[in-house]
């Protein structure tokens, strides 16, 4: 028995993230150019944390969108995938805000980084569920 693999609502977040994505790359040039920094950061604190925020969405957003994936083919509710993938979103942007602006605790950061775990688990317990 074969199974069609739908996309539709999670390519809608793919599509998000890769901008996401290219406007933090474009921060990073932006800094480089201002720094006249070709590689790493310089010794410039603002031009590492740009490296970092950029990092950061690099390290989390493949994992996540393919548990959005996973979550749109499990579940047949395209409600839940638009909740899941608006919460990953929001909760990039705010991690991005809140590393932008400073490097220690902030609420932004907090927020980011606990709605994408949170997110990420809820697709994990919802693949789970489904699969068995």
């Amino acid at each position: 028995m074969t199974h069609a693999v739908s996309m539709h609502i999670s390519m809608i977040y793919i599509a998000l993230s890769g901008l996401l994505l290219a406007v933090l790359a474009l921060d990073v040039v932006r800094g480089r150019l201002k720094y006249q920094v070709g590689l790493g950061d310089g010794g410039h604190k603002v031009l590492s944390r740009r490296i970092r925020v950029h990092g950061n969405a690099v390290e989390n957003l493949p994992i996540a969108l393919l548990l959005l994936l996973a979550v749109e083919n499990a579940v047949s509710s395209g409600l839940l995938v638009h909740v899941l993938g608006s919460l990953l979103i929001l909760c990039r942007l705010l991690h991005a805000y809140g590393l932008r602006k400073s490097a220690g605790t902030s609420l932004p950061r907090f927020f980011g980084t606990a709605g994408t775990w949170s997110m990420m688990l809820a697709c994990v317990g919802l693949i789970l569920a489904n699969s068995f």
